[in-house]
């Protein structure tokens, strides 16, 4: 139990549930990794910094999609929605929320902008959140939903990625398989997190949750009562919208993409130049945070990798196991969970576990299919609920837009209980069935 992962790890969920500020549980985090593993104060503070630049490009991205949203929802063509929807959607919450879970699902799969949607589309929305009661636990638990599932199991999009890296590292280590066997491994774990979804939605957070109003955070364009008509200048701002979008997904830039959308409102004159301070300021308020936890949550999976701590566990619990095939699938997915709370990301799990997996799943008479479910599970079951993922970075920056969302009890820990143990308890039965 002594590892840098296991202890570090308990010290980032501690001091969150405690209400400690993620970015000052995560150092806290990060400096107990180091120190744990054998490394000097400064040596960690050292790995910490060098290791923050490899999230130096979405950091930057996460501050100008917040600019851009701040642009947008200026121009008043959110309000549109909003009260079209208000028409449409009172007394049909369970709708409004799946609505929102399929709109973040075509986000990883149709149309592969990740998170760059939630501060353009969310935001706008908290006042219809208020005016139907919805309890915003349920929408991050819509969300995050749609931010994991698809990728999951649909082989399209991000999900095409997250299922060749698994394909190409099980080759790599030995056990031969198809990318387009994956998604059949990956089905029985995926149909656990619908389950958290249908019991979140229309179980856990179906009561009305009322919100204390508070102007001073209002986001901008907030309705208001008076009447608002379709005009021009909104017509410019969905181009502008379609423009950021369409570059982004050709570049496979974020930073691009929102250039591009800022760019066109301000050479249009949708926005105006003098208003530049003001949108910098909306886009640091909401997306400041997401952008420093993620530049912070670099580094520390950067010690994590270079002194061995996640190796030095997957072989130490490898040691004990055996070759039970349920205790083996409990202790691989419990494993997961610990370095993918802590790195914050599956993609960059999945090398990390295979590499110890493979073997172990080889020994212990498991197939390519359940071996793939296995690995494919760990590396993603602690996605959801993790201060760190940008599965529940991104939520909280769109629900927390009027600063009355809390990242820790309102997103993580709700997507946590909803989606960790049903993928937990499908994964265990993906790798006995398959």
């Amino acid at each position: 139990m002594l590892n840098g992962v296991v202890i570090s790890i308990l010290v980032l969920i501690v001091l969150s549930l405690l209400r400690i500020n993620v970015i000052l549980a995560l150092l806290a985090a990060a400096i107990t990794a180091g120190l744990v593993s054998g490394l000097s104060l400064q040596e960690t503070v050292e790995t910490l910094v060098s290791g923050m630049g490899g999230q130096a490009n979405t950091a930057l991205s996460y501050i100008l999609l917040g600019m851009f949203a701040a642009a947008v929802s200026m121009t008043g063509i959110t309000e549109l929605l909003v009260r079209r929807l208000l028409q449409f959607l009172k007394g049909k919450k369970g709708m409004l929320l799946l609505t929102i879970a399929a709109v973040a699902s075509l986000s990883q799969n149709v149309v592969p902008v990740h998170i760059a949607f939630i501060p353009i589309l969310i935001p706008p929305l908290l006042h219809l959140f208020d005016q139907l009661k919805i309890d915003r636990r349920g929408v991050a638990s819509a969300l995050t939903f749609g931010l994991k599932a698809p990728y999951i199991m649909v082989p399209a999009g991000y999900g095409l990625i997250f299922h060749g890296i698994i394909a190409d590292e099980m080759t790599r280590n030995g056990m031969a398989v198809a990318v387009g066997d994956i998604p059949l491994a990956m089905l029985i774990p995926g149909l656990g997190m619908v389950v958290g979804l249908l019991v979140a939605i229309f179980f856990t957070y179906r009561r009305e949750r009322g919100y204390a109003s508070d102007s001073t955070n209002a986001w901008p364009g907030t309705p208001e009562q008076e009447e608002v008509h379709f005009s021009f200048r909104h017509g410019l701002t969905i181009t502008a919208i379609i423009a950021a979008f369409g570059v982004q997904i050709v570049t496979q830039s974020l930073v691009l993409g929102a250039l591009t959308g800022l760019t066109i409102m301000f050479v249009a004159g949708v926005v105006r130049l003098q208003d530049g301070d003001e949108l910098a300021n909306q886009g640091i308020r909401m997306m400041g945070m997401i952008a420093f936890v993620m530049l912070i949550s670099s580094g520390y999976a950067t010690i994590l990798k270079e002194t061995g701590a996640v190796d030095g566990l997957v072989a130490a619990t490898a040691e004990v196991m055996g070759t039970n095939p349920l205790l083996i699938a409990i202790v691989f997915l419990a494993v997961g969970l610990l370095v993918t709370m802590g790195i914050g990301t599956s993609f960059g799990t999945v090398p990390i576990l295979a590499a110890l997996y493979v073997p172990l799943c080889t020994a212990a008479g498991f197939s390519p299919l359940a071996t793939a479910a296995l690995i494919g599970t760990a590396a993603a079951i602690g996605d959801a609920g993790s201060p760190v993922s940008d599965s529940t970075l991104g939520p909280t920056a769109g629900l927390n837009a009027d600063g009355r969302h809390d990242h820790i009890w309102d997103t993580c820990v709700p997507t946590f209980i909803h989606y960790n143990i049903p993928l937990f308890i499908f994964g265990v039965i993906a790798a006995l069935v398959l």
